[in-house]
């Protein structure tokens, strides 16, 4: 497996589009994926940064093989030297992720039928209003 392989399958690995990575390394997603395509030669500073980014040892993007494994977990990279993928975190991380979108989704929605509720309550008012000035002016 290819430098840039590695990049590209931990990049996916961890759920991050092209242009998250690029803008996290301040380059455009064009240059980017000419990275992740192999497209382009890297020097060593750009894949130190891309290691950082990736939360992993420059060491692993060099020694990761068939014979190697990692796990992503929470930001970090361990390397084993045992043959798969320890990816069980990672399912529950996407877990956690979407909970928490959830909650936002439902807080959302709270403050908006707190909204309509009130809403609601002042078209009342206004009714209310308007019947009693209908009969003031009959």
């Amino acid at each position: 497996m290819e430098v840039y392989d590695k990049v590209r399958f931990i990049r996916s690995f961890r759920g991050w589009t092209q242009e998250t990575v690029a803008n996290k390394l301040g380059i455009s997603t064009h240059a980017y994926a000419k990275i992740e395509r192999g497209d382009t030669d890297v020097n060593l500073s750009r894949l130190q940064q891309i290691a950082e980014v990736m939360g992993i040892e420059l060491s692993q993007l060099f020694g990761l093989n068939e014979k190697n494994v990692f796990n992503l977990t929470n930001s970090q990279c361990q390397h084993f030297d045992n043959w798969h993928v320890i990816s069980t975190t990672n399912g529950q991380t996407e877990q956690q992720y979407e909970l928490k979108n959830a909650h936002l989704t439902i807080e959302q929605q709270k403050k908006e039928n707190e909204l309509l509720k009130q809403q609601v309550s002042d078209l009342r008012e206004i009714i209310e209003l308007l019947k009693k000035n209908e009969k003031s002016e009959k």
